[in-house]
Order: C-alpha cells, then sequence, then structure tokens
C-alpha cells in the first residue's frame, strides 16, 4: 500500500521544468578575453612594466620589480580564455560558476591591462597608492550604498542618496570652517542628511508620494540649494565659510606596518574607520537582529508584519532618516575628509554610483562593500594613470567607472532580488 502511494505521488507530481540558461557570464568573458586579445597586437615586445610596493614596515625600502609587458599580458589572456571557456561549459551544464570564478578572471584582466597600460613607461607603478586611494574613493559610495540597503529593506526607495551626499559636503565644510574644527564639521553631516531622508520620509511614507519622483525632486532642492548659497553666502564671505580643514590621519599601532595591507588599511583617517564599523554593525544587525528582523518584514510583507503589532509607517520613517544620516556622513568625504572647501556639484553623480552599487551587492552591506570598492578602484586608476602620463584617453578613463556601473548592473538584471514591496505604500 505505501509503495503504491509513493508510485501515485509520482505519477500525479508535475513534470520538472528546467530554468533557461543565461549565457551572460560567459559573454562577458569573451568579450574581455577580446579586448586583452586586441591590447596584445598593440605592445611593444620589448617593452617593460615597472611597479612599486610600500611594505608599509618601518626600516625596509620599497619593494619595485619589473614584468616582461608582453608574456605578462599573452599569459593573463591565456588564463582569462580559460576561465571563459570553464565558464561555458559550467553554464552549458547547468552548473553556478562559484564566486572564485569571477574573482580570478577579474584579477587576470586587471593584471593583464594594468601591466599593458603602463609598458614601456618610465615610471613605476605604485600599487600601495593605488589601492590606499581606491578604498579611500569608496567611502562615499559604501556610505551612501549602506543608506540605500536600510532604506529599501524597509520598504523606501531612496534615490535622494546624491542629494543627501551633497548636503552633507555643504554642511560639513560650513559648520568646520566656521569653527575651524573639522570634527564639528564631521558631526553635522549626518544632520543635513537625516533632513532629506525627513522630507523623502513625509512625503513617500505619509503621503504616498512616488518614491522616485521625490528622490529626483530632493536631488534637484539640494543641488539648487547648495549652488545658490555657494554663489552667494559662501562667495561674499569666503574668509568665514570657505577655509578648508581637514580630518588627522591616524595610522593605528602595528596594524599600520603589515607589508601592503597596513597602509591600505590602517592608515586611514577616522571617516574610514567608522565605515569598518558601520558596515560590521549593520552586516549584523540587519540579518541577525530583531531590529534587522522588524525592518525587513516592513519591505518584505508589511501587512504580516502591521498584524504582529510593528508599527510599518513608524518603522520606515525612522529607518529612512536613519539611512538619510549615514548618507550625510559620507558626504562629508568631499570636504573636511580631504581637506577641501564646498564647490558646485562635487558629489559628481557619486549617489548615484552608490544605488548601483547596492544593487550590484545584492541589497546586502558587504556586497554592496565589494561594489564600491569595485567603483573606486576604478575612479583612482585613472587618477593614477593620468598622473603616470600613460598615453590612454583622458575621456576615456574619466567615463571607466561609470561604464562599470552600467555594465555591473546591467549583468545583473534577473539575478538579485529587491525587497518585494520596495517602493509601494502602506495604507494600513
Amino acid at each position: 500500500m505505501s509503495e503504491q502511494s509513493t508510485m501515485k505521488r509520482i505519477e500525479l507530481r508535475e513534470p520538472h521544468v528546467l530554468a533557461p540558461i543565461s549565457w551572460k557570464n560567459p559573454i562577458i568573458y569573451s568579450v574581455l578575453t577580446f579586448i586583452s586579445l586586441v591590447i596584445i597586437f598593440f605592445l611593444n615586445s620589448d617593452a617593460a612594466s615597472k611597479f612599486v610596493i610600500d611594505t608599509g614596515t618601518t626600516g625596509i625600502p620599497l619593494i619595485s620589480f619589473e614584468l616582461p609587458t608582453q608574456l605578462t599580458v599573452v599569459s593573463m589572456t591565456i588564463l582569462e580564455a580559460v576561465l571563459a571557456a570553464v565558464s561555458w561549459l559550467l553554464t552549458s551544464r547547468r552548473e553556478k560558476n562559484g564566486v572564485w570564478l569571477p574573482i580570478v578572471f577579474g584579477l587576470a584582466f586587471v593584471v593583464a591591462f594594468l601591466t599593458a597600460a603602463v609598458g614601456g613607461n618610465e615610471q613605476s607603478l605604485p600599487v600601495t597608492s593605488l589601492l590606499t586611494g581606491a578604498l579611500f574613493l569608496s567611502t562615499p559610495l559604501i556610505f551612501g550604498a549602506l543608506s540605500g540597503c536600510i532604506c529599501e529593506h524597509v520598504g523606501v526607495i531612496n534615490v535622494a542618496i546624491e542629494g543627501q551626499l551633497l548636503m552633507g559636503a555643504f554642511l560639513a565644510a560650513v559648520v568646520g570652517s566656521v569653527t575651524r574644527n573639522p570634527w564639528l564639521g564631521l558631526i553635522c553631516a549626518p544632520l543635513a542628511g537625516a533632513f532629506l531622508g525627513a522630507l523623502l520620509a513625509l512625503f513617500a511614507v505619509r503621503y504616498w508620494v512616488d518614491h522616485i519622483i521625490v528622490g529626483v525632486v530632493l536631488n534637484v532642492l539640494a543641488t539648487g540649494l547648495t549652488s545658490y548659497l555657494f554663489s552667494t553666502v559662501l562667495s561674499d564671505n569666503s574668509e568665514l565659510f570657505q577655509s578648508a580643514v581637514k580630518l588627522p590621519t591616524w595610522p593605528i599601532p602595528l596594524l599600520s606596518q603589515i607589508p601592503v595591507l597596513g597602509p591600505v588599511l590602517f592608515n586611514q583617517n577616522v571617516l574610514v574607520y567608522v565605515m569598518y564599523i558601520a558596515v560590521i554593525l549593520l552586516q549584523i544587525l540587519m540579518f541577525k537582529s530583531r531590529w534587522g528582523l522588524r525592518m525587513r518584514a516592513c519591505g518584505e510583507h508589511p501587512k504580516a508584519a502591521d498584524t504582529v503589532g510593528i508599527k510599518v509607517n513608524t518603522t520606515r520613517i525612522r529607518n529612512t532618516i536613519l539611512g538619510g544620516a549615514i548618507a550625510g556622513l559620507g558626504g562629508a568625504f568631499f570636504t573636511v575628509a580631504n581637506g577641501l572647501i564646498f564647490a558646485k556639484d562635487m558629489s559628481s553623480g557619486r549617489g548615484y554610483i552608490a544605488l548601483a552599487a547596492m544593487i550590484l551587492g545584492a541589497w546586502t552591506p558587504r556586497g554592496a562593500v565589494a561594489a564600491a570598492l569595485l567603483f573606486g578602484f576604478a575612479d583612482n586608476l585613472q587618477n593614477v594613470l593620468s598622473v603616470m602620463g600613460v598615453a590612454i584617453p583622458s575621456q576615456f578613463m574619466l567615463m571607466a567607472p561609470y561604464l562599470i556601473t552600467v555594465l555591473a548592473v546591467a549583468g545583473l538584471v534577473g539575478k538579485v532580488r529587491a525587497p518585494a514591496m520596495e517602493g509601494v505604500a502602506y495604507k494600513g
């Protein structure tokens, strides 16, 4: 009897339908491999690529080395071709590519590109400075992406990150200049972001206005307000409002002396260290705490959350303001963290790249960090290569971070899922 019941269940079971195969990854790997192949034809076979690494250890000189340009690029291209073939094979078998494949492929492509870019150049590529700058430039993107994670997990689409970064930069610069104290500027930066966050919560949550429209309007508001104040109040009283102050760099004892990674990770200013803490705390709290569970419930199934006693709209408002404050803190990077005075539109679209980093990171803090580091690396690379006088069109290098943003987000369409009820008003 038991066997007959089992057979009936098997016969009545619906046939298993295989999911369609996505060829995006193999195609991307193949295109990048083709680019590496094209680069080979323009190489000077006798050229050498020079690199220099700061060990970060007192008393130990810089490590400099040379790589044969053509041999290195050809070797990395062969590795890319093998990995692309593996990706085609795994995809055809409906098997996952795994995390290791894109990491190894990415490293091979970066090594090939850097070797080709500096081949024959008299100057050495400063690897440590490249990585340090990449982390530093990633800081506002990480804060912006964290802001997006908090807001979208609670059900609010935060397109206003750009404006929150800009307002945070403005208030940090003004307060720091007036008081001649960068710490007060750093403390006040989140207040500006929280102000825009409160406006976003007011219209999106309280009055049910479309979240994206509100975010775009707030970005325009922030740009117009800061530009007006810059052209009038700040320019007319430049001695009072336009004096640059800078956060000091704090090398952490012992850790900053670790070879290679020490100067990159542990010889930064306090804003970077706050970013480390924020990422770790939010990763834990969002997925391992009662607060995080309540927050995510409001973004996934607000009706169920309301049923168990969670005040959905109140939770959304509070977390949207918190997200705005975090983005505002990231805005301090553009002024007091860099020792710069405020300038018009100095956020330069970083808020939108932060949104892309959040999506690429699958709405998780640790994923957002990895994506933001990718964009920060591309941003700093064009700075370093420009200083070295590398013969690559400056326009191409300037658009590289944005091009990577578009390609990365396009490659994730259909692979990552946003919170189910983000952007949907709850009228319960």
